[in-house]
């Protein structure tokens, strides 16, 4: 008898969600090939059958040994939750089998993960859409970077699947700020958990909020477009479009009336760019000074008189859009020396509105006998894994999961520094940090003030970043040579500028040389 190669969906979770054809072919299969979850979905249709149940890391495995069955003429579920044929068993069923196999193939459909989701969020998909998953194990990440950005610059609806892992926990935060290079920060999005399982969790945020969020591999989100709404408690996006070029639905106001025109626009959120935007605004020139966050709209207006804050993670195309209407005259980035990310942007975008783009970056302080040069955040990690027990990280919150998540960093007490903004200490609870170990203050701090709290907390190592004075980096290094302990320092990433500065007279300078008069 020739064998049956029944390919099945089982849906989200619920049996009330498996399509028929599928309870058909799992009555009719002898052999059940699944991961041990699926089965108590579809529990009623497989007893006194022959059940195999490889784990979860070994999908190839179970295709191979479902293949084997309906070589030998046996009748054979194999099974994927969602839709087999999406991110799922079937590709790797196809793979394996032979042009001179001669058994039956029944592919089932099912309900897919982004189906169930947009589902429970109302319908943010109801025009064209795309999917990206996020494991790295099949698929390099260059190219999920890539994808990402297309799907973002195309402005599509896109449902992200296999978010975050315990092994993987920055990959989604770097997707989700390529998403804000092209997208509304407002973009309305929906974050699901365990879709019709127990537990089920569901949310609506907007896109900038998403980065101060913590995920799972039970978790997917959806990302809506420019049009997407929210009414009732559910977003929606909408069949037809009327006009693409009006503004986004979260969009900054047009012209953003509040800001000055004509000014210098100064990307800032620390302490030497804030003085400089100070500067600049008492030799008379209008200043914007744009911070990442509202805490740092608030230090800036506190510490700049004579200047406009425009506060928040605002995203590229909401940057383009002030940045244009308000006619700025020059882009200065004065942004902290590792947010190249950010200063990528600006230049980009110094490029794409013909505006120039001035660099304004504090000196580095880093010499050879103030600390142990890492290349990396990942070599930090596991230096400091090897030379000390109570570690201490004055990096802020971004790099958090790296530290946390590195091999035997589990056997460590980790003791964390971040700025006093509610979601970077969310953030760290979220990754297993005690409150307890968690210092929410603004620096920079001095050599006193750092040696009594690492002495009082029992620290044996310390994780920085080549700060600069200004950054409180010298008062890091005399305070862990007083206590004699190790001070690891990570390098700053190596950017191309068209022009940086280190001294506010040559600011000044090159404003002059550009003709930029107050």
């Amino acid at each position: 008898m020739k064998g049956v190669l029944n390919l099945v969906s089982v849906g989200p979770g619920f049996s009330d969600l498996i399509v028929p054809r599928a309870e058909a072919a799992l009555r009719d299969s002898d052999v059940i090939v699944a991961y041990e979850l699926y089965l108590r979905w579809i529990e009623p249709w497989i007893a006194d059958k022959e059940i195999h149940t490889p784990p979860l890391t070994q999908e190839r495995e179970r295709a191979l040994l479902a293949i084997e069955k309906a070589r030998s003429g046996a009748k054979v579920a194999l099974i994927s939750s969602g839709d087999i044929g999406i991110y799922a068993m079937a590709a790797l069923a196809f793979d394996e089998m032979s042009e001179d196999d001669d058994y039956e193939v029944n592919v089932i459909p099912g309900i897919t993960s982004a189906n169930a989701c947009a589902s429970l969020l109302g319908s943010p998909l109801s025009h064209d859409f795309a999917t990206l998953s996020l494991s790295d194990l099949l698929c390099p990440w260059d190219w999920i970077e890539q994808r990402g950005r297309h799907i973002a610059q195309a402005d599509l609806a896109c449902v992200l699947y296999n978010v975050q892992s315990a092994g993987r926990q920055e990959g989604v935060y770097r997707i989700l700020n390529i998403m804000l290079e092209s997208k509304s920060p407002k973009t309305l999005c929906g974050v699901i958990h365990n879709a019709y399982r127990p537990g089920q969790k569901v949310s609506i945020h907007p896109l900038e909020d998403l980065l101060s969020l913590q995920f799972d591999m039970l978790t997917t989100i959806v990302i809506g477009n420019r049009f997407t709404q929210r009414k009732r408690g559910f977003i929606f996006t909408p069949r037809g479009y009327n006009n693409w070029d009006a503004p986004d639905v979260g969009a900054i106001p047009c012209g953003c009336p509040d800001l000055p025109e004509h000014a210098l626009w100064v990307f800032s959120g620390t302490s030497d760019g804030n003085a400089l935007a100070n500067e600049l605004a008492q030799q008379g020139y209008p200043v914007v000074v744009s911070t990442a966050t509202e805490y740092g709209g608030e230090v800036a207006a506190q510490h700049c008189s004579g200047v406009s804050v425009w506060a928040g993670h605002q995203g590229v195309e909401a940057q383009r859009q002030a940045l244009s209407q308000n006619q700025a005259r020059v882009i200065v980035d004065a942004t902290h020396p590792y947010a190249n990310l950010i200063s990528e942007q600006l230049m980009a975008l110094s490029q794409s509105l013909n505006i120039p783009y001035l660099r304004f970056e504090r000196p580095s302080s880093f010499a050879a006998d103030s600390g142990i040069d890492c290349d990396s955040t990942e070599q930090a990690a596991n230096q400091a894994i090897g030379l000390g027990s109570r570690i201490f990280l004055t990096t802020g919150s971004k790099d958090l999961a790296t530290f946390l998540q590195a091999p035997g960093a589990n056997e460590r007490e980790w003791f964390v520094r971040v700025t006093p903004e509610p979601k970077f200490i969310q953030r760290a609870i979220d990754l297993g940090v005690p409150r307890s170990h968690i210092c929410a203050m603004q620096g920079p701090f001095s050599e006193a003030f750092n040696t009594a709290l690492w002495q009082d907390l029992k620290i044996d190592c310390v994780i920085t970043k080549d700060s600069g004075d200004a950054g409180g980096y010298n008062a890091k290094v005399a305070a862990t040579q007083a206590l004699n302990i190790p001070l690891l320092v990570i390098q700053r990433p190596k950017l191309e500028y068209p022009f940086a500065a280190s001294t506010f007279d040559t600011v000044l300078e090159q404003l002059q040389a550009w003709n930029i008069n107050t």
